[in-house]
C-alpha cells in the first residue's frame, strides 16, 4: 500500500511541474489572415514539435488566455486524428495544410472526450485554441495562417 502511495504521489508531482512548465512555455507569434475580407488576428502559440509535446499537447491546462494556442507540428503531410484525452477545456482545432491554408475548424471539441476528430485531408500543422474562438474571429477555411513553419512567415 505504501509502495502505491508513492508512486501516485510521485505521479502527482510530475504531473504538477509539467502543468507548471506548460503554463510558462514560450510563445511564438502566428497570425491568420481572412480570406474574406484580409483581416488578421494575432495569437501567440507554444510549439508541440516532439512526439511527446504533440502527445502531451493542451492537457490538464484549466485555462488559457484568449489569444494563446498550441501549433502542432506534424512530421509529414497526412490525415491527422486528435482527440481530448485529459483536456479540460474546450478547444477549437483548426487543421492548416502545408501551405499554410486552413482546411477545417472543428468548433468547441468536448473536455476529456475520447472520439477521433479527424482532418479528413492531409495537413502538416495543426492550431487548438480556446473552444469558441475561432467562431468569435470569424476564422473559416481558406483563410492563411502566416509562421515560419509555413514557409510563409515575411
Amino acid at each position: 500500500m505504501k509502495l502505491l502511495a508513492g508512486i501516485i504521489m510521485a505521479g502527482l508531482i510530475a504531473l504538477s511541474l509539467n502543468v507548471a512548465c506548460a503554463a510558462d512555455a514560450p510563445t511564438e507569434k502566428l497570425t491568420v489572415i481572412s480570406a474574406k475580407d484580409g483581416s488578421k488576428h494575432d495569437f501567440d502559440v507554444e510549439i508541440a514539435d516532439t512526439p511527446t509535446d504533440r502527445e502531451i499537447g493542451l492537457m490538464y491546462r484549466t485555462k488559457m488566455d484568449p489569444d494563446h494556442g498550441m501549433l502542432f507540428e506534424m512530421e509529414q503531410n497526412e490525415v491527422v486524428q486528435f482527440w481530448m484525452k485529459n483536456t479540460l477545456i474546450p478547444l477549437d482545432i483548426v487543421f492548416v495544410a502545408s501551405d499554410g491554408t486552413i482546411k477545417s475548424i472543428h468548433d468547441n471539441a468536448i473536455p476529456q472526450d475520447l472520439t477521433g476528430i479527424s482532418s479528413t485531408v492531409p495537413v502538416t500543422g495543426v492550431i487548438e485554441l480556446n473552444g469558441g474562438r475561432a467562431k468569435a474571429l470569424g476564422l473559416a477555411a481558406g483563410d492563411k495562417v502566416v509562421h515560419p513553419y509555413f514557409h510563409n512567415a515575411k
